[in-house]
Formats: C-alpha cells, sequence, structure tokens
C-alpha cells in the first residue's frame, strides 16, 4: 500500500474525536510510509490529516477543482497539489493515485466520493479496497441501512463484504492491505 485516498468533511464536525482520529490516522500513514491522497483543502478534517502527514514526514497529493481554489481553500504546503478542472476529474485522479480507499466522518461529499469508490469497483473500474473508518460510532447508522439494503435484494452480500469497517486505525490499514476486494464479474449488486 503506496498511497490512500482519505476522504473526510472539510469541516471538523461536533465531536472531537473526528480530529484526534484523523491526526491518529496521518501519523500512523507517515510511520507505514503509506503517502495521502485527498481533497487539497486547508480546512476542517482535511487540513487536519494533511497537516498530520506533513508534520510526521510523510508525503500527502492533493487534489482540488479549480472552483475551490479560487475560494481560497487549497492547502499550498502540499508534497503535491494537482489542480483539476471539475469535481468529476478531481474523484478520477484520486482514484488513479491511491491504492485504497478510507471514508471517515464527513458530509456529503465524503458520501459522493465513498459511493462512487464502491460503484466504480463493482463495475470493474477498479480493484481497489475501501474502508469506512467508523469513529465514535459514526458510521453506525448507514452500517444498518445498507445491511437492510442487502436484506432487500438490492446488494449481495458478497459485495457487502467488499465494504470493510474498522474503528482501530491499525486495524483500518492491516484490512485494507489485505483486502482481497477486486471486482468480480457477474456479481449481483
Amino acid at each position: 500500500m503506496r498511497r490512500l485516498a482519505v476522504y473526510c468533511g472539510s469541516n471538523s464536525g461536533a465531536e472531537p474525536k473526528f480530529a484526534e482520529a484523523a491526526v491518529a490516522l496521518g501519523r500512523e500513514m507517515a510511520a507505514r510510509d503509506i503517502g495521502l491522497v485527498y481533497g487539497g483543502g486547508k480546512l476542517g478534517l482535511m487540513g487536519v490529516i494533511a497537516d498530520a502527514v506533513l508534520e510526521a514526514k510523510g508525503e500527502v497529493h492533493g487534489v482540488i477543482p479549480e472552483a475551490l481554489v479560487d475560494l481560497e481553500v487549497a492547502h499550498r504546503g502540499l508534497t503535491e497539489l494537482h489542480i483539476v478542472p471539475s469535481m468529476h476529474e478531481r474523484k478520477a485522479k484520486m482514484t488513479d493515485l491511491c491504492d485504497g480507499f478510507v471514508a471517515m466522518p464527513g458530509g456529503v461529499g465524503t458520501l459522493d466520493e465513498l459511493f462512487e469508490a464502491w460503484s466504480w469497483n463493482a463495475l470493474g473500474y477498479h480493484a481497489k479496497p475501501f474502508l469506512l473508518l467508523n469513529v465514535a460510532g459514526f458510521w453506525d447508522s448507514m452500517i444498518s441501512f445498507i445491511d437492510q439494503v442487502v436484506e432487500s435484494g438490492f446488494i449481495s452480500p458478497a459485495r457487502r463484504g467488499h465494504l470493510l469497517v474498522a474503528t482501530d486505525i491499525n486495524d483500518a490499514i492491516t484490512q485494507l492491505e489485505t483486502a482481497e476486494n477486486g471486482a468480480e464479474k457477474g456479481m449481483v449488486w
């Protein structure tokens, strides 16, 4: 695992444990020589994890749309900052740069990125693992909902098994490093 894309909030959220987890994940990634690929912002959990990796002497690759650069939210102290025309190109570039995905607490952008990574995997566009870092139970309700979708017959149990979940950072990275999460032709959603 050379690089992980981390999806997370552009604000820090209401729970201090979210920022604490971002710092811990960033430090652990740097300690394991795993680079960060993220949305390129300096605000919220995005800025927290980028700064944590940089402070621990790790590499950080940001990918940000031009419109957000114009709003002056880009982090200018990164190893590399890719400026792209659109959100679609942002997600495609992040996918190209990473070996796996982690979704930390976040809002609609985080959800969009997570589900796109999952659907691209299902369609065979990539075979990279993806994981929910379930900080302070943040993802509990969504995990229950996804299990309901499985019970309703819209996601196969095998496809559900591709969505990894961890509450511990070391366990999260280990799961991602050992996952067999390839796209499977003919698999039921």
